[in-house]
């Protein structure tokens, strides 16, 4: 049996208990991770192609515009013109062209100072390409950020330098910033519809998730829901079978199952029947002649002094198996109807301690006889609307077993309540049973040893009959038991009539067990 105390049950989330929420998560997270890195993938490349189609259109320009100034600059003639006159010119005429075509800056390194665009910084040429320009020939790039001494704001540029050689062989350094700007404005609308179309697809992909989902689920849902129903006994209900597909042959599978197991419930209920009745016939027709046999037994049993010792030895024999014939007949009888689902209460409100002290008093002979002290601890009334015949037929079978099996050591009976429930439990420290018994000590006519014999003369349905009288009081009866520490039988029972029991006033492991290390 159970402990006493139940665990809450967890607590449920989206996750765990929708199929299509689960999905569409699993969707969302696979679509976002793809849609991630294949934006990355489509905007790397496209900016990889625009700054590097930009970067060579760049550097041609910047050579063809070398090559004019270069062939400029070899024709200078410096007794109408100094060198410092002669590059600023050249400066102002790349600077014109750059600002009608392809838009760059430049950025003359002159005698004297820097020559260039109007209203450029001439900061914005790096340093790094300076030092390499200065060191060496070639034509160099390097991406800057190109500023200027008035109010427009700072673009992203690549800045392309090289030097020119005056007659004499004196080189001076020439720097061409041409603007990304445009380019930065069509990478940032390819970003945008980028994240656009993802979004539209990333909603698409989730909606229509969501319809595959709630469509597969459906008929899965119908299945339960007819599940459910035949569970609750509507046993001609029907899945409809739609189309050839997988779903429809569930449906098909579902209705057979549904078919086969009406049929198999319709033969148990009628073996059940059948058993009910013969059960109740023959402890009926048994009740006559059994009363016969009794009348004569009881003649035979009161007349035994006048016999010979065998014969008066099994007179009392045979008084003995007809108590316990009888006791069988009317177990039997009971069991039937608890089958047929005919056994009522007879409510009252009664204190459990009361009851209990009564029966300790009862089969105080019988525990004389095994030498057993028989203890009640009731410090406080516990009244609770119970029926006095069966809650007395449960302790009597509780208190019996444990007079038979506690080996002579005390047995306490226990009576506690709350607000809801009031428990009684029976504890000896005899043989006990294992864990794994816990669950059998109630069916009939098991018994843990089975070459034991009963000495104290019961049917076997005992335990079993107490398990179905607590349930019919809308109660528990737990059993725990250890090898060699004894056993504990807990009744617990709802103060009020068709309440329901949700834990017990009383542990049903001992505060006394002993714990295995």
């Amino acid at each position: 049996m159970t402990a006493a105390g139940e665990q809450a049950p967890a607590r449920r989330t989206p996750w765990s208990r929708s199929l299509p929420f689960r999905v569409v998560v699993t969707t969302l997270v696979a679509a976002l991770t793809i849609l991630a890195a294949t934006g990355w993938f489509l905007m790397d490349q496209s900016s990889r192609g625009i700054i590097d189609g930009k970067k060579q259109s760049s550097l041609a320009e910047a050579s063809v515009v070398i090559d004019g100034m270069q062939r400029d600059l070899r024709t200078l003639n410096l007794r109408q013109a100094s060198i410092n006159e002669g590059l600023t010119q050249l400066a102002r005429d790349a600077a014109y062209r750059g600002s009608v075509g392809n838009q760059y800056y430049v950025v003359v390194a002159g005698p004297v100072s820097d020559i260039g665009s109007a209203g450029l910084d001439y900061a914005s040429v790096p340093e790094s390409l300076r030092r390499a320009v200065v060191a060496a020939d070639g034509l160099y790039s390097t991406p800057t950020s190109i500023s200027f001494t008035d109010t427009r704001p700072t673009v992203p540029g690549l800045a392309i330098g090289s030097a020119l050689t005056a007659p004499g062989g004196t080189r001076y350094p020439v720097y061409f910033l041409f603007t990304n700007q445009p380019e930065a404005e069509t990478l940032a609308v390819v970003q945008r519809a980028t994240v656009v179309a993802g979004l539209i697809v990333l909603v698409g992909v989730v909606a229509v998730v969501w319809l595959i989902a709630l469509q597969v689920l459906r008929p899965i849902r119908a299945a339960r829901l007819a599940a459910e129903r035949l569970a609750a006994g509507h046993l001609d209900d029907r899945m409809a079978v739609v189309g050839t597909e997988d779903l429809a042959s569930l449906a098909r599978s579902m209705n057979r199952m549904a078919g086969e197991l009406d049929r198999k419930i319709t033969e148990l209920e009628e073996l059940s029947t059948v058993q009910q009745q013969f059960v109740s016939d023959v402890s009926h027709e048994l009740r006559t002649p059994l009363t016969t046999v009794r009348m004569a037994a009881d003649l035979l049993y009161g007349r035994r002094q006048e016999f010979d010792a065998l014969a008066a030895r099994s007179t009392e024999l045979l008084s003995s198996e007809v108590d316990h014939f009888e006791t069988l007949l009317t177990d039997l009888l009971e069991i039937s109807r608890f089958d047929a689902g005919a056994a009522e209460l007879n409510l009252d409100e009664i204190d459990l301690g009361q009851i209990a002290a009564e029966e300790l008093r009862a089969q105080g002979r019988l525990a004389d006889t095994y030498g057993t002290p028989l203890v009640l601890d009731a410090p406080e009334p516990c009244v609770a609307e119970v029926d006095a015949r069966r809650i007395r037929r449960i302790l009597r079978n509780l208190i019996t077993n444990a007079i038979e099996h506690g080996e002579g050591r005390t047995i306490v009976v226990h009576v506690r309540g709350d607000d809801a429930a009031v428990a009684v439990a029976v504890r000896d420290h005899g043989v006990g049973f294992s864990a794994a018994q816990a669950h059998q000590v109630f069916n009939r006519f098991w018994r843990a040893d089975p070459a034991r014999r009963r000495t104290v003369g019961g049917t076997g349905l005992g335990l079993s009959i107490a398990m179905e009288d607590a349930r019919l009081h809308g109660g528990w009866l737990n059993a725990w038991g250890r090898p060699g520490q004894g056993a504990q039988f807990r009744l617990t029972v709802p103060r009020r009539a068709g309440e329901s029991v949700l834990s017990s006033p009383w542990p049903v492991v001992p505060d006394d067990a002993e714990v295995p290390a």
